[in-house]
């Protein structure tokens, strides 16, 4: 038997404690908002939990421990060995852990209450939360921001099961597999194939086009490709997944390639063909709020729904799927939501940033999207196996391109694909967000010896003034 009690009286809500919810939440507060924060399981979200960070974590494992197996560099360690249950309890306590009271200390400080439970909309001022098995609540509140993000895709004849997973179970094994399928070539799953392979397992990558990181241009996902094949994976491209059979101790997955069977056994299959917009549950057509033909919450470009007091945010709404995209949305609509017409958003210098080995990251437009849009462009491109930082920590792999208007000179994209990607593509998106020109990045010093200077060396081949190309 559910017991409701009497209706409780709110102003702000925020559905979701995710990397858009929390941020949404905490920007909202530092408006002087009072809000309630509703989070089903813990915030943080998929991020913090089952995503993001903690897979972060072991692709930082994965890396040293291969570092220390294959060093080229005068270290020599005997029958290096990884105690991998010891290895996921430093991830999920002293890294997933150690953040999640963080953004507990964060939501306490700005006086964000948090409840905890399970929402559905009764009518666009009313929600019904299932506290326990026991006890649910009905609130009225006056304006809410929706931010549930997603789950896994579970695809016909790969139900996630015993030892078919998905990017969640996967995180937390508690053995390296000896050999590992993943079912999808994005970049969740070349990501977690490349830290497992580095981890020891014999990955085997089964994609169903032509090309893994098909997202891409060729130049830069041919760099991950080749690092994929020097550590043993094998890539299966124009391939049909058809299904997978637990057994006792191993997966037995079929899968066809030009209309011929092939069976391959594994200790593990990962699925990782995508995720969808979690939000099937929360009764938004009670709330009048309106979903697209893609699945997705229907919004403006403050994040505002359908109705005008409620905004939507992160992957449940158009625009790339990352998490500094629902922080960046979360602060826009919470301005938005306090009344600021100015707030809109826009995605032109969000990087996307792909954890492989080495590392993407891109802003902007590539030169063939510029052409599209009709400019006339020139590029700079320099390899990192030209930099003297590059050599000396050993990953010399890849390269950074900058596309540019030509005759003003004005950065309108950029590419990296290499060491550090992640952190040097920060330079080029203040570049592209700013309208800054390669002129300003020539003339800014950069450190020596740096992973930067090969930015500032594409700048230079563009003005035709390279001193090492």
């Amino acid at each position: 038997m559910v017991v409701g009690n009497f209706i409780q009286e709110l102003d702000t809500i925020v559905i979701g404690g995710g990397p858009g919810g929390y941020v949404a939440a905490i920007k909202l507060a530092q408006l002087g908002k009072k809000v309630t924060l509703f989070e089903k399981e813990k915030v943080g979200g998929t991020c913090l939990h089952r995503g993001c960070i903690p897979s972060k974590a072991l692709i930082s494992v994965g890396h040293q421990f291969e570092e220390i197996k294959k060093s080229t560099r005068g270290i020599k360690v005997d029958n290096a060995e990884i105690d991998f249950v010891e290895t996921q309890r430093w991830k999920n306590e002293e890294v997933v852990e150690t953040l999640h009271k963080g953004v507990q200390g964060l939501l306490k400080k700005n006086g964000v209450n948090v409840i905890y439970g399970e929402v559905n909309f009764i009518d666009d001022k009313t929600i019904s939360v299932i506290l326990d098995e026991f006890h649910n609540n009905t609130y009225h509140f006056k304006e809410a921001i929706i931010a549930t993000g997603t789950q896994p895709i579970e695809i016909k004849g790969f139900k996630f099961k015993d030892r078919i997973l998905s990017s969640t179970e996967v995180l937390n094994l508690t053995e390296v597999p000896k050999s590992l399928v993943v079912i999808g070539g994005g970049y969740i799953g070349i990501e977690l194939a490349g830290a497992y392979a580095s981890l020891g397992s014999k990955v085997t990558i089964i994609e169903g086009t032509e090309k893994i990181l098909r997202v891409f241009e060729d130049d830069i996902a041919n760099v991950v490709i080749e690092e994929l094949k020097n550590k043993g994976v094998e890539i299966i491209t124009n391939a049909t997944a058809n299904n997978a059979k637990n057994t006792d101790n191993s997966v037995i997955t079929n899968y066809s390639v030009d209309g011929k069977e092939f069976t391959i056994e594994s200790d593990y299959v990962l699925v990782s063909v995508g995720r969808k917009a979690k939000f099937d549950e929360l009764g938004l057509e009670y709330a009048g709020v309106e979903v697209t033909d893609r699945g997705l919450i229907k919004v403006d470009e403050q994040r505002r729904t359908t109705k005008e007091h409620i905004f939507a945010i992160g992957d449940i709404v158009e625009g790339p799927t990352l998490a500094h995209k629902a922080m960046y949305e979360a602060k826009i609509a919470a301005e938005a939501l306090n009344g600021d017409k100015a707030a809109i958003v826009d995605y032109f210098a969000i990087p996307t940033v792909c954890f492989t080995t080495p590392e993407i990251a891109l802003v902007g437009y590539t030169k063939a999207q510029a052409q599209e849009k009709g400019y006339e462009v020139v590029t700079g491109q320099y390899s990192f196996g030209h930099n003297g930082r590059s050599l000396s920590i050993s990953q010399s792999k890849g390269f950074v391109r900058i596309v540019a208007i030509k005759n003003t000179n004005k950065i309108i994209g950029a590419a990296i694909v290499g060491p550090g990607a992640s952190d040097l593509i920060a330079e080029l998106a203040l570049a592209v967000e700013q309208g800054l020109t390669v002129d300003d990045i020539s003339l800014t010093i950069h450190g020596h010896p740096s992973l930067n200077e090969v930015v500032v060396e594409a700048a230079d081949i563009i003005l035709k003034k390279a001193i090492h190309s």
